[in-house]
């Protein structure tokens, strides 16, 4: 088991905000070029130094407990993300994909091909091509090369982008921040969009015809980019977003009528094409081949979105209450789904009967759940996102017999499959036998391999710590530190697990190695002074939670200085 933390870029500070090409900004021009800007791009900022950046974003985001880390829905997201990637321009490039716990609609693309998707976002659209469509344009940011344009047009800025930066770290680290952290971030943001706003409406325009190119060569609408453009206008008009929290970013960027009207007629011109092309395999074939020869796009089949797409539920609704539920307050949403089921029959929908019963289980209630899953599962009997969830409401329920033969069936019928592993995990080492805990960590051990989610660290490093093998539990337990943004956490563990007399040759190895990843990264944010809940003797300067009348702007103290 061995997960090398990357080494810290010393351009991070300088260049991860500058990635935020949102979906907000609005068009304005009718002529555009998709130019291939080749290796060129990659003197500003190497493809390696990219990755490094998207990847230290993302664990900062986790220490601000702003990403809904959710196996299935990671399957769901990358599954969905990777069949437009292989369709781009640039199918070899990396990407990731993941949730941001945020009722704001918005999406960006971070360096490395790192593209986050707000829960708010998710929750609006109306089908998958309308969120395949918010993808596809980020992806289109990437393909396009706009995060490098964006470092070099904004050096000059380097100085306020790391205060920013540092500003949201601490922010959300800060004991009773609540989300004073996303709220920095998104003003610093904020304030780069409105000083590169004509830099950026062109870069926007780029992005939605590569998108809706990318949309139409995935076998999706074209014409769903357009028809989101629209409920965006619509929800931005005064009075028509309700209590939705609607970010001054896209207030002062708007989905323009110039912007929907160039997305329409690019999504017809696509489909006349596409039905005047002869249906022939031949032609498809070397289409591909005389532009970029992009990899054939293969469902990953651990993935249960996958296994279940062609069943008679819409994968798509189900992950979208998912979503709903995850990223929200469970009680809430128990209460949310109850209402309206009663009240309106529109809403009895199998996804919501569905998302009820997550609501349910995630607050307590789980032999409700069962009552609400059992209907769905007797319509639907192979789908393996429905036993699963019966699972976990059995497991909470206190059935724990009946919900490990559960876990064991589905883990048979998809092996390696992280959703799977990680329910099945935590019912085995609950139980408190040291053979089933021995186990969950024999599951979980060929899984980490390049694994950067942490709870799938945390559910086997408390295996490992039940089975009688601490040493690979606390390395598991720092791994899981590092990935959720605490690597002053990790480096304390690991060195105490360091001092250990038991350790063998091949362990202390292992340490040392890890403590020789994090060391430079460690170094750096001490220099910097930054303060974080697992790093208290930095002396930065404290921020206060930015108020509601300074939304769009910088609103936080630094060195005594109001900006």
């Amino acid at each position: 088991m061995r997960m090398a933390p990357r080494t810290f870029p010393t351009r991070l500070l300088t260049a991860l905000i500058c990635a935020g090409l949102t979906f907000g900004a609005g068009a304005q021009e009718h002529t555009v070029r998709l130019p291939d800007l080749g290796s060129s791009a990659n003197a500003l900022v190497s493809p390696q130094e990219a990755q490094d950046y998207g990847a230290a974003m993302l664990r900062q985001m986790r220490a601000m407990d702003m990403v809904v880390d959710d196996a299935l829905l990671d399957d769901y997201v990358n599954d969905l993300g990777y069949r437009l990637v292989a369709s781009s321009d640039k199918p070899k490039d990396h990407f990731s994909f993941f949730i941001v716990k945020d009722s704001v609609i918005n999406a960006f693309a971070a360096p490395g091909g790192y593209i986050a998707v707000n829960s708010g976002l998710i929750t609006i659209t109306n089908s998958e091509s309308e969120l395949a469509g918010v993808i596809a344009h980020e992806i289109g940011h990437i393909t396009q090369n706009h995060l490098q344009r964006a470092f070099e047009a904004s050096k000059k800025d380097a100085p306020l982008l790391a205060l920013v930066l540092l500003g949201a770290i601490a922010a959300g680290a800060g004991a009773g921040a609540g989300d004073a952290g996303a709220a920095v971030l998104m003003s610093g943001q904020g304030l780069m969009m409105q000083r590169q706003i004509n830099f950026t409406r062109k870069d926007e325009v780029e992005a939605d015809r590569a998108g809706i190119q990318t949309l139409a060569n995935a076998g999706f609408d074209p014409n769903a980019m357009a028809s989101f453009f629209e409920r965006m206008q619509d929800t931005l008009r005064a009075g028509s977003a309700g209590d939705r929290d609607v970010p001054e970013l896209l207030q002062t960027h708007p989905v323009t009528l110039s912007r929907i009207s160039d997305a329409k007629s690019r999504a017809s011109a696509l489909v006349a094409e596409q039905k005047q092309r002869p249906a022939s395999p031949t032609l498809v074939k070397s289409q591909w081949e005389k532009n970029t020869a992009p990899i054939a796009y293969v469902k990953d089949p651990t993935a249960l979105s996958s296994r279940n797409s062609k069943g008679g539920l819409d994968t798509y609704a189900l992950m979208r209450e998912r979503v709903r539920v995850l990223s929200e307050d469970a009680l809430q949403q128990s209460t949310y789904y109850a209402s309206n089921l009663e009240k309106q029959r529109g809403f009895d929908t199998p996804a919501n009967r569905y998302g009820y019963a997550l609501a349910l289980t995630r607050s307590g209630r789980g032999a409700k759940a069962i009552d609400e899953l059992q209907p769905l599962l007797k319509s639907n009997p192979d789908n393996q996102i429905l036993q699963l969830a019966l699972a976990d409401a059995k497991l909470q329920a206190g059935h724990r017999a009946e919900a490990l033969s559960l876990y064991a069936e589905l883990n048979r019928e998809s092996p390696r499959n992280h959703a799977i592993a990680l329910g099945y995990a935590k019912a085995l080492t609950d139980g408190g036998a040291t053979a089933e805990a021995v186990q969950a960590a024999d599951m979980l051990r060929p899984m980490l391999d390049n694994a950067v989610e942490p709870e799938l660290y945390r559910s086997y490093a408390r295996a490992s710590d039940k089975a009688g093998d601490p040493v690979r539990a606390g390395e598991a337990y720092a791994d899981a530190s590092y990935l959720s943004g605490r690597p002053f956490d990790a480096m304390e563990q690991l060195k105490r697990l360091l001092k250990r007399p038991d350790l063998d040759y091949y362990a202390r190895a292992r340490i040392q190695a890890r403590i020789s990843d994090l060391t430079p990264l460690v170094m750096e944010l001490r220099k910097r002074k930054v303060q974080t809940e697992d790093n208290p003797d930095g002396h930065s300067q404290q921020l206060r939670k930015p108020s509601d009348s300074c939304t769009g702007r910088l609103c936080f103290n630094v060195m005594g200085d109001s900006h």
